[in-house]
């Protein structure tokens, strides 16, 4: 494109979606493909620091809606590579993912870990780049913590949120999620598991694993089953 030429309407848009949302729509004779990514830290109620990598669940939970309402697109691709973050708003996130009708697919590339487990799962397919990891751990609260009974139940419940969501979203048992969980011996001073590429699909937490090539792929073949249907 020369220097002369001015620019299409919807190059514009697409270029302002990349840049302030990190998401783009792609259109193309197969199908429109919106593509989502959501990467650095989950950023909750708490705003992170300005230098920090982030993803704000009060951008991408009303993009989720549009796109589940709009009849320009077509299906939806999450690319993943987070470190995790906010419990709640990550949660929030993977249940408009998993409500979803159309057809989507993610693909935790870096990595998917903490509260990126959930959100890798909520997608009707999943995939995994086969150098990604996830990390799987119990939940953390910083700040002040009262040492009462109450606070405990508290972190009880919300370990079973996760742990139910995961299991009803994939195909790892509740054991074999909880054992990962509260493995000791495997992280520094911590406790869970990081698992690899295949490990995740082997462990049944993840479907395939795959690249970008092959997450298009599934996603065009959804979409020409649903105009098969219509």
């Amino acid at each position: 494109m020369s220097d002369n030429q001015e620019k299409k309407p919807e190059d514009i848009y697409q270029k302002e979606q990349i840049e302030d949302m990190g998401s783009t729509t792609v259109r193309s004779g197969r199908g429109t493909i919106h593509c989502l990514t959501i990467v650095g830290q989950i950023e909750g109620h708490q705003l992170l620091p300005a230098d920090a990598k982030s993803t704000k669940y009060e951008h991408v939970m009303p993009q989720l809606a549009a796109i589940e309402e709009s009849e320009d697109i077509d299906g939806l691709l999450i690319l993943l590579n987070t470190q995790g973050g906010d419990v709640e708003a990550g949660l929030a996130i993977a249940e408009l993912i998993a409500g979803m009708s159309k057809p989507t697919v993610s693909l935790v590339l870096g990595g998917g870990h903490s509260i990126g487990v959930p959100l890798a799962v909520a997608a009707k397919m999943s995939m995994i780049a086969p150098s990604a990891a996830m990390t799987i751990h119990p939940v953390r609260l910083t700040g002040v913590v009262i040492g009462v009974p109450q606070t405990y139940n508290y972190f009880g419940k919300i370990q079973e949120r996760i742990v139910r969501f995961v299991t009803d979203n994939s195909h790892i048992t509740r054991e074999k999620f909880t054992e990962l969980m509260l493995k000791t011996g495997e992280l520094a001073a911590d406790v869970g598991t990081v698992i690899y590429g295949q490990e995740a699909v082997d462990s049944g937490l993840i479907d395939r694993v795959g690249g970008l090539s092959d997450a298009l792929r599934y996603l065009h073949e959804e979409i020409k089953k649903g105009h098969q249907v219509l």
